[in-house]
This record gives structure tokens, C-alpha cells and sequence, in this order.
């Protein structure tokens, strides 16, 4: 299952279940588990996840009753305006947290190429979030190869720790090429204190090495799977695969590593459904309540 196969016998050396944790994992606080969609603006949802009838406006509203995470999907196209930030926080409680990927204009066309304004202006933005503001989301494609490793170490360098509010920032970082997959690449994001996103998809390897206190989980599947707009049920059962996404959140729920995963609904075709099989098999795993 690891692509490292170096990194994997010597995890499985350390701990049979094959979770590696790198030593700046270790935190004193208990770990938080932070389970979301990716995205929330769905039609298809309503009559099976919204009530019939709720207007669009209102979807997050009614998400936010139901789970206390979410992945921005709409920051991938572009930096959201700040009147939705004002909203989405209006529409939330207190304790709601907002995940997002970065924009593509800075991780697919530029390739982190002459890419501070742009950084600057998303990570203003999106701090205007405060405390409900989670981790940040460095997605890149495959044409992000290794031969890129100085630039991401630089742009990762650059990264600011805090928010103008002063809240914590965080990063996790999700390559497509299988050439970052080695132990370099682990020791670059550990320096940084930036998570490996770990994913859940056709063409890649299934990861569970942490790089940091936190780490952040993408149930992708195959896009081609589920037809787009057709959410509204399960269509492929991961019985197997969630049985292991829970036993490895659950170890690194006993190590004190933070967790945020996300749902694609391409991943069994409606993700408030892959939520609920997975909160399921944590409460059997006595990891949440």
C-alpha cells in the first residue's frame, strides 16, 4: 500500500498497524477529528440530505446542523469574494471550521511561480475567517513534478505561521506525480510542519504517514464513476476501504494527531453518506462518541 517501501517495513517495524508518525507529531493536547464534504452546493441533495424545498442559500445553514467541517471546493476556481466569507460565517455556529484548497492560478498555472500577490490576497481573505478558519489546501497536478522540490521548499518557507488575527495557519500539501513519494519529500513537509494529504483515489497510492501534528485526509475516488449531479445515494459500496480509513484515523487519534477528512461525492456518490459510514465505525472504534 506505501509507495516508500523503505518508510513502510520501517513503520511496520515501530507499529504493526504500519501508521508512521514523524517525531513533531507529538502534541500535548487531546487530537480533534473534523469530518466534512467537499463542498456543500448540491441540488441533488435536496429530498435525501437537505430538506425538500431549502434554497440554495441556505444549504450551509442546514449542513452546519449536521456535521462541523467543510472543504471549500469553490476556491480551487478562484479566491472566494469577501461577502461570502461574511455569509458562510453568518451561516455557521461557532464552532464550525472551513477547510479550502488553494487557487489554481497559484498550485496548476503558475505553479508557485511568482505567486506572493496572489498568496497574500487569498490568505487575507480567507483569514477573515478567524478561529473557524482550518487547514489550507496546496493541491497540485501531475505536471507539479519532483524536479520542482526547491520551489516548494521555498514557497513553503514563505508561508506565514499566523493570520493577520493571529490565528494559527496551517498547510497540507496533495501531489498527483508518484515521484514526490519518498523520504525527502516526507522531511521537506515535516520541516515545514505542512501535512501530507493523504488520498483516496484510482491512480494513487494509499498513504498513512504524518508529517506533522495535523493530518488531512481526501476521499477522491474516480470522477468517472459517478455521474455529475446524480448524488442523491450510494453507489459503490468501500466496505474494506473505510474499515481501514478508520482504523488508521483511530490510531492517529490515540497518537494526539489531529485529523480533517473530507468526502468527494464521486468517492461512493452522495458524501454525507461516506461521513456517516465512517463516523459509524469510529463510535465501534470508541473514537468518538
Amino acid at each position: 500500500m506505501m509507495q516508500s517501501q523503505a518508510i513502510a517495513d520501517e513503520g511496520r517495524r515501530m507499529n504493526p498497524s504500519g501508521f508512521v508518525l514523524h517525531p513533531s507529531s507529538l502534541i500535548l493536547h487531546p487530537s480533534m477529528i473534523f469530518l466534512g464534504t467537499q463542498g456543500w452546493s448540491y441540488k441533488s441533495w435536496e429530498g435525501v440530505f437537505y430538506p425538500q424545498g431549502t434554497p440554495s442559500n441556505r444549504y450551509l445553514a442546514d449542513y452546519a446542523t449536521k456535521f462541523k467541517a467543510i472543504e471549500i471546493d469553490s476556491s480551487f476556481y478562484s479566491t472566494p469574494r469577501l461577502s461570502n466569507i461574511e455569509k458562510w460565517d453568518n451561516d455557521t455556529p461557532a464552532d464550525f471550521r472551513f477547510a479550502a484548497k488553494f487557487p489554481k492560478q497559484i498550485t496548476h498555472e503558475k505553479m508557485l511561480d511568482d505567486v506572493a500577490r496572489e498568496t497574500a490576497f487569498f490568505l487575507d481573505t480567507l483569514s477573515k475567517f478567524g478561529a473557524k478558519l482550518g487547514p489550507l489546501c496546496l493541491q497540485f497536478a501531475y505536471e507539479f513534478s519532483p524536479d520542482k522540490r526547491d520551489l516548494l521548499d521555498e514557497y513553503l518557507a514563505s508561508l506565514p505561521s499566523r493570520s493577520p488575527t493571529d490565528e494559527p495557519l496551517r498547510y497540507a500539501v496533495e501531489v498527483r506525480h508518484r515521484g514526490w513519494f519518498k523520504d525527502w519529500f516526507f522531511e521537506l513537509l515535516k520541516k515545514h510542519r505542512a501535512a501530507l494529504v493523504l488520498v483516496d483515489r484510482v491512480t494513487m497510492p494509499k498513504l498513512d504517514i504524518a508529517t506533522t501534528d495535523f493530518t488531512y485526509i481526501r476521499w477522491l475516488g474516480n470522477r468517472k464513476d459517478v455521474p455529475d449531479d446524480a448524488y442523491t445515494h450510494v453507489r459503490i459500496h468501500r466496505d474494506k476501504e473505510l474499515d481501514e480509513w478508520a482504523d488508521t484515523i483511530a490510531e492517529l487519534h490515540e497518537r494526539d494527531v489531529d485529523v480533517w477528512a473530507f468526502a468527494n461525492n464521486h468517492y461512493m456518490g452522495h458524501s454525507p453518506a461516506t461521513l456517516r459510514e465512517i463516523q459509524a465505525r469510529l463510535k465501534e472504534r470508541g473514537v468518538i462518541e
